[in-house]
């Protein structure tokens, strides 16, 4: 099978490689892309309709992938020059070897559509092909209508720690309004099958600010959401992407548009009712009881390192960051061609790394340390820190509560006035 190099760098400039600090342990996305069916407001690379033959396919591609990746070695997606990576002069062959791997997330997708003993041979496969740490967290994403505990014991056998519940709503009318098929008994099921079968930490996703939801079905989600006495509870506001169902339907009337006042009232009222059950929000949209937080996400916000198997995920290794291809037919048949499935890739310029570190660091609540993101704007500094928004210790920057709701648009206005878009 061919080795995973940059070849693909081509489809983008490749500036000199930059040396910022990427801390903690790198991780892992394995994107498994089946679905029962599409829910109208999805915009993810997701199949549905696969037969039992694209499945299987798609189990024996992703180990492929993945030996591939792991023989080659850092030096196969890092930049080229960068530190800390020794490569063979023609560029194929790894020296140095791979880091301890803190974090493996399958995602999707609905991973567990496939049959347990399947996804536990992909989990079992990284553990194989990469060195991961002793008390490494695994995620699996989960529909909870897809929740058997036998195959959650099976999965925690293969060493999953962690289990991502995309609940979305414990309202029947705001399910049905964004195309979800599974009704609200199935959420405390799955919770219930995931405790006796000894999944370490369970999470649940929530969607806020759907048409149609009352400010007493959102508060009811999140005490319904509580009450399962789960660990971490992630809260998302609704987007409307282009080329869903559910914006044709807003298109047409047929439901109204965003409101993105009542939207800032659902994330104050979710801080409200998680904190006073014990859970710290960590990050714009996550909250946590302490010690369950995303090992893995925080790789995301924390500017690290992460490695992409599978159709259409996306990987970063030390400023360098491709995508795989999207259809699932196409990843498939590059992988079994004996081929990579990379569609592209980019080195990032100095400039474009601060930006995100700044970006990502600011959604969190520790915050981002100043030397990662000089130069920024320091008149903006001041005047944010002035109007509440903003703490500088000198050493970092985090937002105050009344900030982080507007995380986004206070990091655009730290960046030098050169770089602002």
């Amino acid at each position: 099978m061919a080795v995973v190099t940059h070849a693909a760098d081509a489809v983008v400039a490749a500036p000199t490689p930059v040396s910022l600090p990427t801390p903690g342990a790198p991780g892992v996305y394995v994107h498994v892309p089946f679905c029962a069916h599409r829910c109208d407001y999805c915009d993810f690379a997701v199949t549905t309709g696969a037969d039992a033959l694209a499945r299987r396919r798609s189990v024996a591609a992703l180990p492929r992938e993945l030996a591939t990746v792991a023989a080659a070695g850092p030096a196969a997606v890092a930049p080229r020059g960068a530190a800390g990576v020794l490569a063979a002069p023609d560029g194929a062959a790894d020296i140095a070897g791979w880091p301890v791997f803190g974090s493996v997330f399958v995602g999707g997708g609905t991973p567990t559509l496939l049959d347990a003993d399947d996804l536990a041979g992909v989990v079992r496969a990284v553990a194989t092909a990469l060195p991961l740490a002793g008390d490494a967290e695994i995620t699996v994403e989960a529909n909870p209508e897809t929740v058997i505990a036998e195959s959650l014991a099976t999965l925690v056998a293969a060493g999953v720690t962690r289990l991502s519940l995309g609940a979305q709503s414990f309202s029947p009318s705001v399910l049905a309004t964004l195309g979800r098929r599974h009704d609200v008994s199935s959420v405390a099921s799955a919770v219930t099958a995931a405790r006796a079968a000894g999944v370490a930490q369970v999470s649940v996703d929530l969607i806020y600010g759907t048409p149609g939801e009352r400010d007493a079905d959102w508060h009811a989600s999140l005490r319904q959401a509580v009450g399962l006495g789960v660990d971490h509870v992630s809260c998302y506001a609704l987007t409307v992407e282009a080329n869903t169902p559910f914006a044709a339907r807003v298109r047409r009337g047929e439901v109204p548009d965003i409101d993105e006042d009542v939207q800032a009232r659902r994330m104050a009222t979710a801080d409200a009712v998680l904190a006073a059950a014990g859970l710290r929000r960590y990050e714009v949209s996550n909250w946590a009881r302490p010690g369950a937080e995303s090992a893995h996400n925080r790789t995301y916000w924390r500017g690290g390192d992460w490695l992409a198997l599978g159709a259409s995920s996306h990987g970063h290794w030390q400023g360098r960051r491709w995508w795989n291809v999207r259809p699932t037919g196409r990843y498939l048949a590059a992988v079994e061609a004996g081929g990579a499935p990379v569609a592209g890739a980019e080195v990032l310029t100095a400039e474009q790394r601060r930006t995100e570190r700044l970006l990502t660091g600011l959604r969190t609540v520790d915050g981002v340390p100043r030397a990662a993101v000089t130069p920024v704007d320091e008149a903006q500094i001041g005047a944010l820190v002035r109007a509440g928004l903003l703490v500088d210790d000198a050493a970092r920057l985090r937002l105050t509560p009344a900030g982080l709701p507007l995380a986004d648009g206070i990091a655009l206005r730290l960046l030098p006035a050169r770089e602002r878009c």
